[in-house]
């Protein structure tokens, strides 16, 4: 079991083949995914990893959210998820993944938020054909119709059918087959539509139900950390150690009285 993704949806488009079809795609763009955290059997009773991706502002976090940035010594993260692995296929904290991660023709499952549509009557919620358009139905045409017995037992069962808040809801579209992969933008191209609006995070993961491809790498596609990146926190100047610009200030002013 490997690793998945956190992914954010960048739009639809179309690719066309070598014989002049199109295809339908749904661009995917990784900002930034790296692994904050590692879940194991010895302490947390499982083994996972868990993923980072996008930017976002101190004041957005919690103090306990910000330390543990800070601790894995990678950059503040906008969405973070979990993802279980096998054991063989943990991946070490603060390499970043890359689009290459997923090869060209395999399959995946999406995870996202669908579009919310409000407040939705029975036939656009539930795909209700209606009431008839004429013979004594007077304007309730669209109505959902009966929804229960007479006196017995006298009440709506719970999960009937009826209108109500629509979308908004997590959904896994399965079985979407990778179109095309860009590693150097962080592009990931799926067939077909994946749930979610323009701008929304989805989590992608190897498909359940098919079969993974052999050139597929384990335990992923990624790049080590460099110790480059910035951390969460920085470190405070030690007692007596004077700042960077200060002491910049200094040897300009110790310049200009040489000069």
């Amino acid at each position: 079991m490997r690793s998945g993704v956190i992914a954010q949806k960048v739009g639809m488009t179309r690719i066309f083949t070598d014989a002049g079809e199109h295809i339908p795609v749904t661009v995917l763009r990784l900002d930034n995914c790296q692994v904050v955290g590692q879940r194991t059997a010895e302490k947390n009773g499982y083994t996972a990893v868990q993923l980072g991706a996008g930017r976002t502002k101190v004041k957005r976090l919690t103090r306990a959210e910000r330390g543990g940035f800070a601790v894995a010594n990678v950059e503040l993260k906008r969405k973070v998820a979990e993802f279980r692995v096998s054991p063989e296929n943990m991946i070490d904290v603060g390499a970043e993944i890359t689009a290459d991660h997923f090869v060209e023709g395999q399959y995946v499952d999406v995870s996202g938020t669908s579009i919310g549509k409000g407040f939705a009557g029975g036939m656009k919620r539930h795909g209700f054909g209606g009431l008839r358009a004429s013979h004594g139905v007077s304007i309730n045409h669209r109505s959902v119709g009966s929804t229960g017995q007479c006196q017995d037992p006298g009440k709506v069962f719970k999960g009937k059918k009826m209108a109500g808040h629509m979308g908004d809801v997590s959904v896994t579209t399965q079985n979407l087959r990778v179109v095309k992969t860009d590693a150097e933008r962080g592009l990931i191209m799926i067939r077909g539509a994946v749930p979610g609006a323009k701008g929304g995070w989805v989590l992608l993961r190897d498909a359940v139900k098919r079969v993974l491809p052999d050139g597929a790498p384990k335990p992923g596609a990624f790049r080590k950390a460099t110790g480059d990146e910035k951390p969460a926190k920085e470190a405070k100047p030690e007692a007596g150690e004077a700042p960077a610009a200060e002491t910049q200030s200094a040897e300009t002013a110790e310049g200009g009285d040489k000069a």
